[in-house]
């Protein structure tokens, strides 16, 4: 598939934002989830946004989104089909600005 040439395919992102927040989530069961959220200042409805745990997330599905000015939420589901709890550690978000892509 040939991708589009009115693109920037290949161009490097350079405006960004991070932010981070301490968490020890509790248990999750299977087909349940927790949400954590981030502050990011600048952070608007409709960025990109990245998620990521600092420690081994067992299979588990995290994603971000921005909710609201200057906040990413960041879900934690489970659908491993048991529960689990990765214990304590720090949640990282990174806001991309749409304008930028």
């Amino acid at each position: 598939m040939a991708l589009p040439t009115s693109t920037n395919y290949g161009q490097s992102v350079t405006k960004f934002a991070v932010g981070s927040t301490a968490v020890d989530l509790a248990s999750i069961a299977d087909g349940n989830e927790q949400a954590v959220d981030v502050t990011i200042t600048g952070a608007q409805l409709g960025d990109f946004t990245l998620a990521s745990h600092s420690l081994d997330v067992t299979d588990l599905m995290i994603t971000g989104s921005v909710t609201a000015a200057d906040t990413v939420t960041v879900i934690v589901a489970n659908n491993t089909g048991g529960a689990l709890d990765i214990g304590s550690g720090t949640i990282y978000a990174m806001v991309i600005p749409r304008e930028v892509i």
